[in-house]
């Protein structure tokens, strides 16, 4: 079965011929091959994202959903033996041949899947990335921190413990803590990798919100085991397997009885993975 529709510039082509309203993308992937050493990890894969929505991606463990995040601001070249081929375009700029790559891990914010707090207050958390950019002002650094941690639905949990240690309050604080350091430097792109794996799930709705809420100033690319979660923040959802772009449409094609791809509902329907 074919996918129901295909990208072109920017423009959604129905098999009919027939175009639909033009959408403003952030990131541009074309063509993008990872290897790990001699191992090929992603196979020439192909897509954009669309500036503030919500973008899920899903998949089994090892088809390079994490992998794929890192290729976008560059941290993959943390890891040693990697090789990348094709094109990241965001926001019109070639994220490969970008000179500052802090500028580019600016825009684009990352939490990952388990909270990792920094061993000092929750305020110095929050206000460690300004501090990092030159912002010294007192005044400015309090603004931020209050904005941020009311983002990340915290502060109201902590504001009469600002200079308490961010590594001793709960896990979900934490987590939420995260968010709202990677919300610091003010992205334009929230990149969030399995950010409920180690929290409840009362405070995984409580999040979710969040994420409706901040959709609003930001593009948010959700990578997620959980279907339904991606069913319920995604606008659109990308399944990848193995490396592979198996199907990439609106979550109203692909939570559907009748996906492009059959391999998309049995993974959906929990049939493998």
């Amino acid at each position: 079965m074919q996918a129901r529709f295909r990208y072109v510039c920017g423009c959604v082509t129905e098999r009919n011929g027939n175009r639909v309203e033009r959408k403003d993308v952030t990131i541009t992937v074309k063509d993008l091959y990872l290897s790990y050493n001699a191992k090929e990890v992603i196979h020439g894969i192909s897509f954009e994202i669309y500036r503030n929505e919500i973008f899920s991606i899903i998949g089994p463990a090892q088809s390079g959903k994490t992998s794929l995040l890192r290729c976008l601001n560059r941290t993959i070249e943390f890891t040693s033996g990697t090789s990348v081929r094709g094109t990241v375009m965001v926001d019109g700029q070639n994220v490969r041949t970008m000179k500052n790559v802090f500028d580019l891990r600016r825009k684009i914010g990352m939490v990952a899947p388990l909270p990792v707090g920094l061993p000092i207050s929750i305020y110095d958390n929050v206000a460690f990335a300004p501090r990092c950019s030159g912002l010294t002002n007192k005044s400015d650094l309090d603004g931020i921190v209050e904005k941020c941690l009311r983002q990340a639905a915290l502060w109201d949990e902590v504001k009469d413990r600002l200079h308490s240690l961010g590594t001793a309050i709960s896990g979900g604080q934490q987590q939420r803590l995260t968010i709202a350091r990677a919300l610091s430097h003010q992205p334009d792109i929230l990149c969030l990798d399995e950010f409920s794996i180690a929290i409840d799930p009362v405070t995984t709705m409580r999040i979710e919100d969040v994420l409706i809420e901040l959709k609003n100033e930001m593009t948010i690319i959700l990578v997620t085991n959980l279907t339904h979660q991606a069913k319920r923040l995604g606008s659109r959802t990308m399944f990848l397997y193995n490396g592979n772009l198996i199907e990439l449409d609106t979550n109203e094609v692909i939570f559907s009885e009748k996906p492009g791809k059959i391999e998309t509902y049995d993974y959906i329907n929990g049939l493998f993975g």
